[in-house]
């Protein structure tokens, strides 16, 4: 028997339960044990039985799937490795039970508003993940129009009716200026990234608040996040007039881009130059040097935002996540300024 001729009978055999409870449990519904629900899921995955989305949207009027619209270059997208392990983190949880992630990249935003209204219009999402949010986002009415639900990754301006999954980097951006600045960094400037997105925008004024609490004036680039743009930000911070003794770049992608400037340019990092990235990315544990960074954890944001979007598709639970705060990771990109 292959995968493709078990049924819902086969898998409540298995796990010696009644087919009523397997459906619950396969749909993420409550009236289960903890501990039945885990071995209903268990013969399930052990069977390779997939539940069938468009036989249950059938009877329940749901898609079985969430829609994740991303609004950035291609470029962006491929080199940042936050979004890959962010999607790893949503299917964890969508395997599980069964159900999908709808991926869609856009260019702009008339395409953005085309993309949520043609999803939401035909039932083929049950509700959307909102990441890069803006300051002045319209993404938010934009759902509620549709009459779709909705999970946020940050707190828009303004508020929302839907969960919000939350990080707090002011304590880790705080201490990452004391550690450069405990190390006898005092040229110390901030590559930021798109400032139209919140995230790009808070960590850009953190770090202007942190370098002014110690009496230095913040030396500040912004860019669009991706690493060609982080990588040109190095060369004029090199070639000003008093370049820079440790730069703190806003996303680990740009700071790997700046590495590989100022490799070209023979300086010794990190005793001619410190830096530092910004969202903890793994890949920053297998360059030279190993790149000093807050940790950031993108694969819990996507089971974070994932669970409490089906919780409020399923249950009309909205219930917000404050992740745990992103704490500083010192490796070797960062040592005291040579003296020289």
């Amino acid at each position: 028997m292959t995968p493709a001729d078990i049924t819902i009978n086969d898998v409540a055999r298995a796990a010696g339960v009644s087919k009523g409870l397997v459906s619950l449990a396969l749909n993420g519904k409550p009236g289960v044990a903890l501990d039945t629900r885990e071995r209903i899921l268990a013969a399930a995955r052990e069977l390779g039985f997939t539940p069938n989305p468009s036989a249950r949207g059938l009877t329940t009027r749901r898609a079985y799937a969430l829609g994740l619209i991303l609004r950035r270059a291609a470029r962006t997208i491929e080199v940042d490795p936050f979004f890959a392990a962010f999607i790893a983190g949503v299917e964890t949880v969508l395997s599980e039970r069964g159900q999908v992630l709808v991926l869609t990249v856009v260019p702009d935003h008339e395409a953005e508003a085309r993309a949520y209204e043609r999803l939401a219009a035909d039932k083929r999402v049950d509700g959307f993940l909102l990441t890069d949010l803006l300051a002045d986002d319209h993404r938010i009415a934009l759902v509620q129009r549709f009459g779709s639900q909705a999970v946020s990754l940050g707190e828009p301006v303004g508020g929302s009716p839907f969960p919000v999954i939350t990080r707090d980097y002011d304590a880790g951006i705080d201490e990452l200026v004391a550690h450069l600045l405990g190390l006898g960094h005092r040229r110390i400037a901030h590559v930021s990234g798109d400032e139209r997105m919140l995230h790009g925008l808070r960590r850009r004024e953190r770090f202007e608040q942190a370098m002014r609490a110690a009496g230095l004036e913040p030396v500040i680039v912004p860019t669009d996040f991706s690493p060609e743009q982080g990588a040109e930000a190095t060369k004029t911070l090199l070639d000003s007039a008093e370049p820079p003794t440790a730069i703190v770049y806003g996303n680990d992608p740009m700071a790997i881009a700046g590495m590989g400037v100022a490799h070209e340019r023979g300086l010794r990092l990190p005793h001619d130059l410190s830096i530092t990235g910004l969202d903890g990315s793994q890949i920053g544990t297998y360059i030279y040097p190993t790149l000093t960074t807050l940790d950031n954890d993108p694969a819990g944001w996507g089971i974070a935002a994932a669970t409490a979007l089906l919780r409020l598709v399923e249950h009309g639970e909205p219930a917000d996540v404050a992740l745990p705060p992103a704490r500083l990771v010192v490796r070797a990109s960062t040592a005291p300024p040579s003296r020289h």
